[in-house]
């Protein structure tokens, strides 16, 4: 509760402190160039570009997961393993990701905005038997590939909104294998977390807010993700909801300073792979996966204003579960944090 409190009084505070300052300076015309001319670097499709400029990026993100939560009560290891009343023979205790993310933008217009997304991702998951053992299995490989299209639906001098319409290609691989205690030196197919993709394809629709003042800057982005039909494995990902908000503070002209809270809503898992023993353990039981969340990050940008440099920015964000409701049992969230760097020419 202490965690949403501060990261709450944050927010409210930059964006009060926003009003007063966009009241003062009503002639204000809303920028990119700017180090809070970007949402926090967690915040995907925020911007849009101007006729013929190109942007890179490429985002680093860790994530770590950690302790088991059933609904949004704690729950030790043991009380989910066979004989202790649980009805697994295996659990896990933690998992790390690590995404490498490269997008691409390019406006052709002034209205219109054209984007490409994809990733490489590495996981690692340590898990605990119910003979006391321990053992760990590793992903990686590329992921799903989005294209979107960004389009400007509303601009006045200070704010302005976008809609974003995309496709998400099911480009990465859902047949990750490893070894485990129970394959004999096999490998055997991972459980639905650790596939690196979906298998299917997704619709993307969002619609983004933006707003700037002389010395603040806020934003409002609603994204949703709709999957389609069934994976060749005979499932198919919990669609997803995401709702972020966010206010920065411009503290020099190469300096901003920002706080975001993201709510998220995501579907459980539909469907089953027959390759994967639902009682074996947790990750492999579909009734173990989705939720709602709430979330939030601190994050300051730097951007070059001038010099060889110009054009570049690089965004850092440390985000932490603020609130978490799992349908079932999972691994909870520990925290986030995201680097990354924009070129725009």
């Amino acid at each position: 509760m202490k965690k949403i409190q501060i990261i709450a009084l944050l927010l409210a505070g930059i964006s009060a402190f926003a009003q007063s300052d966009n009241n003062n300076s009503t002639d204000h015309i809303h920028t990119g160039n700017r180090p809070d001319g970007h949402a926090p670097i967690n915040v995907m499709g925020d911007h849009t570009h101007g006729k013929g400029e190109f942007m890179v990026s490429y985002r680093f993100a860790t994530t770590t997961m950690e302790d088991l939560r059933l609904g949004s009560e704690d729950v030790s290891f043991e009380s989910v393993l066979r004989p202790n009343g649980g009805q697994y023979m295996v659990t896990p205790t933690e998992m790390s990701m690590n995404m490498h993310m490269l997008g691409a933008m390019y406006a052709p217009t002034d209205k219109l905005t054209l984007m490409a997304m994809t990733m490489y991702m590495d996981m690692s998951m340590e898990h605990l038997t119910a003979m006391g053992g321990n053992f760990t299995t590793t992903s990686s490989g590329l992921g799903d590939i989005s294209l979107s299209a960004l389009y400007k639906l509303f601009k006045k001098p200070s704010y302005s909104i976008h809609g974003q319409l995309g496709i998400s290609l099911p480009t990465g691989g859902i047949d990750n294998e490893d070894v485990t205690p129970a394959s004999m030196g096999n490998e055997v197919i991972l459980p639905y977390p650790m596939q690196i993709g979906s298998g299917t394809y997704s619709g993307i629709l969002a619609f983004t807010y933006l707003g700037q003042s002389k010395c603040f800057s806020w934003g409002s982005q609603v994204r949703g993700e709709k999957r389609f039909g069934e994976n060749d494995n005979g499932y198919t990902l919990g669609d997803r909801l995401n709702w972020n908000n966010w206010a920065a503070y411009k503290a020099t002209d190469w300096l901003s300073i920002s706080t975001r809270i993201e709510a998220v809503a995501v579907e459980d898992t539909d469907g089953v792979n027959p390759d994967l023993n639902p009682l074996m353990v947790i990750t492999a039981d579909t009734a173990n996966s989705g939720g709602t969340f709430l979330n939030g990050g601190l994050g300051v940008n730097l951007y070059a204003p001038t010099s060889s440099l110009k054009g570049f920015r690089l965004g850092l964000e440390y985000s932490l579960p603020l609130a978490q409701q799992f349908n079932g049992v999972q691994l909870k969230n520990q925290d986030v944090f995201t680097a990354g760097v924009q070129y725009a020419f």
